[in-house]
């Protein structure tokens, strides 16, 4: 049985201050998540003012890339919640050690799934597309995978700079990719400032010449910022580091199996809603950006979470993890309520932003993405719950467990709950969408379940 060591320090914080910790560190990580969430919103709305084919295709084609990131990404979760542990206990060259072989798994892992965007186009076909979105995905995928490593590199960088609690540059570098990819795409979407009219390509190249430039800047304040210098974080990079790149590969692979098992819930229902329609798929891709707008929110304070449960954890505080996560659930859950008013009182407005009206297909899919914003208010509250959860589980490096919780959740339930309420039993997208519910809530029940039986709270 593990048990978790006697606290390092009588004083103990109250719950104000981990609040005012938590938001401090948090803030800027909701900020930040919210800039980079707006990178793909930003391409959702000016390629739904550029043609409804376009953009169903985009959703699938961005689908497709997303879920092979969040694997990879798994890898920057693992660096965040080891250095956050590292710092806590004041082990300088673990630090190093532990972000560097993030930084080698994560370009492995990039170069080794670009051949699968290549082949797209019959993949997509396979799972049952309709062959011009599919191709379009595809065009816009052999495009947009030169940005994977930059992306993969991006959030091993904002990880590492997270569990320094140096977020806000994090958050300023992710706004000035904003700010370029809207230029970008309205130049390059629509053939204005003299560039060439390249549709869903210029949605892609606009996303790399955005995922090259943050990356750039991120690693740049990374190695060369005064206060970070003595990590070294790129002095003899090409070195390999065995023991580090398997324990990072260790926690890591659990956590991307696990973020990968609840995207594949929300991406094989963009599949299935592509079985049902254009405009029904449009419509799904709309609902589930406003959905993962405020999801950013839940996953910055998870994130913030992480950080101060993993250097409480290597400070052998065990008073102060357990205080932590406490504040952090309940801000969260707040959050959540906020969010389930917002999406029941204006679902037609907040659809609308992503519509040309004049589109002959505007209203049918305004009309239907307005029944899957009341649908999405009822899964607010269990998604905040489990992110929340996953983000204190690796805090405290518990990452295989949570795995097979995420994996029995979403897919031997979620995806089977989705797909027999929507085709069998009749009830079409909502009855899709509601499968998503069931997924979320048995998932965030487990997990949060765990983290507050575990035994790194019992010495608390």
């Amino acid at each position: 049985m593990i048990s978790f060591p006697a606290p390092v320090s009588s004083a103990r914080l109250s719950y104000a201050a981990h609040a005012r910790s938590l938001l401090v560190l948090g803030l800027p990580l909701i900020g930040s998540n919210l800039a980079q969430m707006s990178l793909h919103v930003t391409d959702t709305i000016m390629l739904g003012w550029y043609g409804v084919p376009e953009l169903a295709a985009v959703v699938l084609g961005s689908s497709y890339f997303f879920i092979l990131f969040i694997l990879g990404s798994g890898f920057s979760y693992a660096v965040m919640g080891m250095v956050a542990q590292a710092l806590g206990a004041g082990e300088e060259a673990q630090v190093r050690r532990d972000a560097r072989m993030g930084l080698w798994l994560s370009i492995l892992f990039g170069v080794a799934v670009m051949p699968l965007m290549w082949a797209s186009g019959p993949i997509l076909l396979a799972l049952g597309q309709r062959p011009e979105l599919a191709q379009l995905a595809q065009d816009y995928l052999r495009v947009g995978m030169w940005g994977m490593v930059p992306a993969l590199i991006i959030a091993v960088l904002k990880s590492y700079l997270s569990a320094q609690e140096r977020t806000q540059v994090v958050m300023w570098v992710t706004l000035w990719g904003v700010v370029l990819n809207i230029l970008a795409n309205w130049a390059l979407i629509f053939g204005n400032l003299g560039a060439p009219e390249m549709g869903v390509r210029g949605a892609a190249l606009a996303s790399v010449g955005v995922q090259i430039s943050t990356s750039s800047l991120l690693l740049a304040y990374a190695a060369w910022a005064p206060a970070l210098r003595k990590f070294h974080l790129l002095q003899r990079f090409w070195r390999p580091d065995w023991p580090a790149f398997v324990q990072v590969a260790r926690v890591g692979l659990p956590i991307g199996l696990a973020s990968v098992s609840e995207a594949g819930l929300f991406q094989a229902s963009a599949l299935m809603m592509g079985w049902i329609g254009t405009e029904q798929l449009a419509a799904h891709g709309i609902a589930l950006e406003l959905a993962s707008l405020t999801f950013m929110v839940h996953m910055g304070l998870s994130n913030a979470a992480t950080v101060r449960v993993g250097r409480a954890r290597g400070a052998r505080d065990g008073a102060r993890l357990r205080d932590g996560a406490l504040v952090a659930q309940l801000m969260s859950l707040v959050f959540g309520g906020v969010t389930v008013v917002l999406f029941l009182s204006q679902p037609e407005l907040l659809i609308g932003l992503f519509l040309d009206m004049s589109n002959p297909a505007a209203p049918a899919i305004l009309a239907f993405g307005a029944k899957l914003m009341v649908v999405a208010a009822l899964f607010q509250m269990f998604d905040s719950l489990q992110v929340m959860a996953l983000g204190l589980l690796r805090g405290v490096q518990d990452t295989r467990v949570p795995m097979w919780i995420a994996v029995a959740s979403y897919w031997l339930v979620g995806i089977p709950a989705s797909y027999v309420l929507a085709f069998p039993l009749g009830f079409g997208g909502v009855g899709l969408w509601l499968g998503l519910v069931i997924g979320l809530a048995c998932a965030g029940g487990f997990l949060i379940l765990r983290f507050w039986r575990g035994p790194w709270l019992r010495a608390a």
